[in-house]
């Protein structure tokens, strides 16, 4: 799409196209990632991790989107097709692009790799500028922001950052800017032992989101040069920004300068990176409180996601006249809670709970059934899982572990998709 950004003395506004990397495998985060892609887990209640992604792509104004899928992407180009539908009458979509070995009989080695393997993307809109970014992040980000600063800064690719303490620095990608107030990449650290702070607030790192803006034709040339190489990992973090910073040609965008719309103090610069089971169940746990650290109501930049032709959730009576009650926790559309004490918990569309239940710290996606007198704590359930009456899922650790369950060290117990569990 055109959109009013300019550079220098250009009277003519740039064209930007927008890819999302959505291929990994995720593996951190089995068994939600053993029968979808991880940029199709749900996420929320009613969204889907991926929905993050294009949305802060459409708020910004972007309006021709590819998604690049490779691993178990059924339910993700599922959702993709029945979601995103744009006007093809302004040429605007959202569409999936599977691995298409169009370089030879091999799927995608790496992020990089993907991009050069549908270089023909660009030959065919033949943008002026490509923003790139993950699709399993959970955030809010005005791009056009990031586009019109890299624009303005002459760098032919830069790398939105996001400030992180310096203790956390070993966790992340952490770019080390330049400290003449150029707004240049020194060097581009994995996850670094002893990093250096940022210039203005020492104890602070500027850790790598993910997102990157490129001219496209620097990119093409990036991503042709690193195809070339035997020994490269074909990464975009890991080898294609240090070939634009050894150039002298990357720079940084700092998020703190990222104004969208409709944000506070308290989430404006919220960013998680959702790749371990722990970090999945904290984002949970992040939306959850009065206050919120990242706020779902926000309607001057929605989250968008597939409408859901359901009733309202219905809070009511058991049988026998038990009073359930809901506290800080979110409950989706088509769920029915009867008699239920539920208690800082995320509920998905059309989970039905039985009279005496418990659902405390945990999150269900769609169509969970807890049953009479069933008790659920600490535990993240896939789609599907049905507690017996009486059944037990996060109360006792041995058992979970005899049934197979995935605990983590933190003692998160996860249910795969369509487990029937008995008292």
């Amino acid at each position: 799409m055109r959109m009013g950004l300019y550079g220098g003395r250009m009277s003519a506004p740039k064209k930007v196209f927008g890819i999302i990397l959505a291929g990994g495998e995720g593996k951190r985060l089995m068994p939600l990632t053993a029968d979808r892609a991880k940029p199709a887990v749900p996420f929320g209640g009613q969204y889907r991790l991926i929905d993050f992604a294009i949305s802060n792509l459409i708020n910004s104004g972007l309006r021709q989107i590819v998604v690049l899928t490779q691993y178990k992407s059924h339910s993700l180009d599922r959702h993709i097709s029945q979601t995103w539908r744009m006007s093809a009458l302004l040429d605007s979509y959202v569409t999936s692009v599977p691995a298409q070995q169009r370089l030879g009989k091999r799927w995608f080695s790496g992020s990089a790799d993907a991009i050069l393997q549908s270089l023909n993307l660009l030959v065919d809109e033949k943008p002026d500028i490509v923003i790139v970014i993950g699709a399993d992040h959970v955030y809010r980000m005005d791009f056009q922001q990031m586009i019109e600063a890299h624009i303005a800064s002459g760098a032919r690719a830069t790398v939105a950052g996001i400030r992180q303490p310096l203790a956390l620095a070993s966790q992340f990608g952490v770019i080390d800017v330049a400290s003449d107030g150029s707004g240049r990449i020194n060097q581009f650290l994995e996850k670094p032992s002893d990093p250096t702070g940022l210039p203005d607030s020492p104890h602070e790192v500027l850790a790598s989101m993910g997102n990157y803006v490129f001219d496209t034709d620097a990119l093409i040339e990036a991503v042709e040069t690193d195809g070339e190489l035997a020994g490269s990992n074909h990464d975009m973090g890991g080898d294609i920004v240090p070939y634009f910073v050894d150039r002298g040609e990357a720079g940084f965008y700092d998020m703190k300068h990222n104004e969208v719309p409709g944000s506070s103090p308290r989430d404006r610069s919220y960013w998680r990176d959702v790749g371990t089971i722990e970090s999945f169940f904290d984002a949970h746990m992040d939306l959850i409180s009065t206050l919120p650290i990242f706020n779902l109501y926000n309607m001057e930049w929605p989250i968008h996601s597939q409408a859901v032709n359901s009733p309202p959730a219905k809070f009511v009576r058991d049988s026998v006249g038990r009073i359930g009650n809901a506290i800080d926790s979110i409950v989706s559309l088509g769920s029915v809670l009867s008699g239920t004490h539920l208690e800082r918990s995320v509920v998905g569309p059309w989970t039905l709970a039985a009279g005496g239940s418990t659902i405390t710290d945990s999150v269900l996606f769609d169509g969970v059934r807890v049953g009479q007198g069933a008790r659920v704590h600490r535990a993240i359930l896939d789609k599907n899982v049905v507690l017996l009456d009486g059944a037990t899922v996060g109360v006792d650790r041995e058992r979970d572990l005899d049934r197979g369950f995935t605990i983590t060290e933190t003692g998160l117990t996860v249910v795969g998709k369509g487990v029937r569990i008995e008292r």
